[in-house]
Formats: structure tokens, C-alpha cells, sequence
């Protein structure tokens, strides 16, 4: 199979706006993570006739079609009937879709069951089955007689994403004359264009495997992705450009495969040394907070947050008037009087002290995007004094504030340079 993909969601209240359409987006990075090519990402309205019309274009430009939503047992949900009248393919009663309906209404998660939800029960004769484990409709992926693949998932971000995890992914795997297996590196600290100009010759020169960039917010995730047979002869392949890329980058590594965030590298380091911390926020307003704490086990290493949005709050958790006085909220020494005192109030091995200006104003003093983030732990106290851009909006310094936060911590226990 070659891997040219179209994704095609189903769902009027896409159009309308009414709801924001992340099924594409999440679907893109999973594919991208095997290698295969989304060209094209089409929204249709809950109309059958438009859809046969975007699935008749999507089959003459794409080899591997991808459909969220219309799964439902409202008298709109025609995707699955759709699909397969637009490649010949006859639908069966599947017994186990039934029987997990059943268990679904049984343990009362969905009230009492309608005969109209026993239509979601019908799938494509020989196709696999992906069965649903968070809602009540099933998947599935199947071949269709001209060669295309087809994939034909729930638009419920939840259970698409679920269903991709058991299921999809597999089966796009086993469709594959050449099986895709990808590794992840994650980087902060260094721009997405000054990590291409030192691997460019390496990324021209890879066939198989192939080494890409991909640019987040504020950080840079590099993929390299093998065709091999299976993983252990892929992870030969890897194994070499990988390497390159640690000597290259150095300690801008901070993660890589499932530890794929700042805030998953943090909490894996406390645990592994039985370490907390505390953090008092400012302008990122419990962002660092609620992103170590969207973590399962966060309870182990973070022992609490307090957003000190105004200065009498900051003089609340300890920050003296004078400090304010002589050096305004926005300082390098009150974000070492919130980091120092945050973590002796809060019985912390380290605290986290961020204030700034994250705009659309300034404070008068300093222009949008100051920022003054400290580390401190029992003997030392560390800060970095960033200027994230005066046109920066107000959700990018948040993240950036955040991102070096949780950077200068994990550069703490891992024993590197904590503030440059």
C-alpha cells in the first residue's frame, strides 16, 4: 500500500462551526507517525449524497481513505451505509456489536436502548472490526474490491481516538506492504530552523530512515521513521541516526518516545528521585499546575500551586513590599522570593516562581513578553529573564513561561546548566 491518505469528517455541526474539527488533526499526527502521507482533509455535511461525492473524489486521488463521524443511530448517520454503497460492498449483522450495546445500555450508561442504536450493528462483510470501548458504535477497516483502503472510525474525539489506539492502527499496519516504525525525540531550547540547518545534510542524505522535523510551541519534535519487517530491524535502522542526533543536540534533548512533553520528563525524574515541587504563578496564571497535574501520578512529586495574580497575594505568600516597591512585580528578585518561598511554604524540595507580562498591554515598565522564571531548591536559586516578543499573544508566553519552568527544573535533576 502506498501511503497517500484523505481524511474525510462527517458532521454538519463541523461546517457550522459549532464544533472544532480536532478528529483531523489528531488523526494526522498518528498517521504521520506511520509514515503515511495525508494529502488531503475534507469536512462534509451529514447529506449522503455529498458524501458519495467526496468519497468518489477521494478514491481517485488517494489510495487509503479515512472517515470520522455519522456512526450514530439517528436517521443522519449514514457514513457507514454510504461508504460501502459507494465501493459495492454488502454489510452484515455483527453479533458481538450487539452484545457489547446491550452491556453498554445494561450497566445504565446510556439510559434505556432504542431499537433504532441496533443499526450500528451492521458493518462491511469481511472487513475487521474495530469495537468500540468508550461509546456504543463500531469502526472498522476494510479493502474494497478496486484496491482502496478504508477506514471508517466514530466522530466522538474520545472514542475515534481510542478506536485508532485498539485498532486502527494495527489494522493500518497489517495493510502495509511495508510496515512504518517510528522513534521520537524531543527538544526544547532550540528553534525549529537553527535544528535543520545542523542536520540538513544528515535529513538529504536519509532514504530509509528518514529524519524530519516537526515544530511545536516552543519546542521541536524530530521523527525518524523505518521500513523494515518488523521492530527489531527497524530499531537497527534507527539506532544510528538517533545517536547522531543525541551527539548533535546535546542536552536540547529532553525526551523521546513516550516521554513526550517537559512536564512527563519532570514528573519522571522526581519520581525516580522521590523529589516534589511547588509552584507560584503569575502571569501563567496555573498553567504549570494544571499541566503536571493532567498527569496520572502528579500526586507523588507536586505538592500544590498558588496563582499570585495580584501583589497583595504575592506579599500573601511571603514576597516583601520593599521588593515590590524597589522592583516592581515584574523582577528577577520577586520571582526568587515567589520560588524561594513557595517551596519553603509548601514543604517542596524545589519551587517554581514565574511573573511577567504576558500583554496585550505592558505594564508600564516593561514591554509584553518579560518574563522572569526562577528555580529554587534548599542551597541555590536560579533565574532566567526571557523577552518572548512584544507581538507575542497571550496563550504563546503563557506556554513558553511554562516551558522553560519545567526545562529549568528538569536541567536541575539532571544535573545540567540550569539557566542559561
Amino acid at each position: 500500500m502506498s501511503r497517500n491518505a484523505e481524511i474525510i469528517c462527517v458532521g454538519t455541526e463541523l461546517l457550522l462551526g459549532n464544533i472544532v474539527n480536532t478528529n483531523a488533526r489528531d488523526l494526522s499526527v498518528m498517521l504521520s507517525e506511520l509514515g503515511i502521507n495525508v494529502f488531503w482533509q475534507t469536512v462534509v455535511g451529514d447529506n449522503p449524497d455529498r458524501l458519495k461525492a467526496a468519497v468518489d473524489l477521494a478514491r481517485s486521488r488517494a489510495d487509503l481513505i479515512i472517515t470520522t463521524g455519522g456512526l450514530g443511530p439517528t436517521c443522519d448517520d449514514l457514513t457507514r451505509q454510504t461508504v460501502c454503497g459507494a465501493f459495492g460492498m454488502e454489510m452484515a449483522f455483527d453479533e458481538r456489536a450487539k452484545r457489547d450495546l446491550d452491556a453498554f445500555f445494561r450497566i445504565g450508561k446510556g439510559g434505556a436502548m432504542t431499537e433504532n442504536n441496533l443499526s450500528q450493528c451492521w458493518l462491511p462483510v469481511g472487513c475487521t472490526p474495530f469495537y468500540n470501548t468508550c461509546g456504543t458504535a463500531p469502526g472498522c477497516g476494510f479493502t474494497a474490491p478496486d484496491g482502496t483502503v478504508v477506514v471508517i472510525l466514530p466522530g466522538p474525539p474520545k472514542e475515534m481516538n481510542a478506536m485508532m489506539r485498539n485498532g486502527g492502527i494495527d489494522f493500518l499496519r497489517s495493510v502495509s506492504d511495508e510496515p512504518i516504525f517510528s522513534r521520537n525525540i524531543m527538544t526544547f531550547g532550540m528553534g525549529e530552523s537553527a535544528i535543520e540547518s545542523l542536520l540538513r545534510e544528515e535529513m538529504n542524505a536519509l532514504t530509509n530512515p528518514t529524519l524530519a522535523p516537526y515544530a511545536k510551541e516552543g519546542e521541536v519534535r524530530l521523527r525518524i521513521t523505518a521500513k523494515a519487517a518488523n521492530r527489531a530491524q527497524a530499531d537497527a535502522m534507527i539506532a544510528p541516526v538517533f545517536a547522531d542526533v543525541q551527539r548533535v543536540l546535546g542536552d536540547k534533548i529532553y525526551g523521546c518516545d513516550e516521554i513526550d512533553s517537559l512536564e512527563k520528563a519532570v514528573l519522571t525524574a522526581l519520581k525516580a528521585r522521590g523529589e516534589t515541587f511547588a509552584a507560584a504563578e503569575s502571569c501563567t496564571g496555573g498553567l504549570i499546575a494544571k499541566r503536571i497535574t493532567d498527569l496520572p501520578g502528579s500526586s507523588a512529586v507536586f505538592r500544590g500551586g498558588v496563582t499570585v495574580y495580584t501583589n497583595d497575594v504575592k506579599m500573601y505568600l511571603g514576597v516583601k513590599r520593599e521588593t515590590l516597591d524597589a522592583y516592581t512585580a515584574v523582577s528577577r528578585e520577586v520571582a526568587v522570593e515567589l520560588a524561594e518561598n513557595v517551596r519553603k511554604n509548601l514543604g517542596a524540595d524545589y519551587g517554581i516562581g514565574v511573573t511577567g507580562v504576558a500583554g496585550p498591554d505592558s505594564d508600564g515598565v516593561h514591554c509584553v513578553g518579560t518574563v522572569f522564571v526562577s528555580l529554587a531548591d534548599a542551597d541555590t536559586t536560579y533565574v532566567r529573564a526571557l523577552q518572548l516578543g512584544e507581538k507575542s499573544d497571550r496563550s504563546r508566553i503563557r506556554t513558553l513561561s511554562a516551558n522553560h519552568a519545567l526545562d529549568m527544573l528538569r536541567r536541575r535533576l539532571s544535573g545540567l546548566p540550569v539557566a542559561p
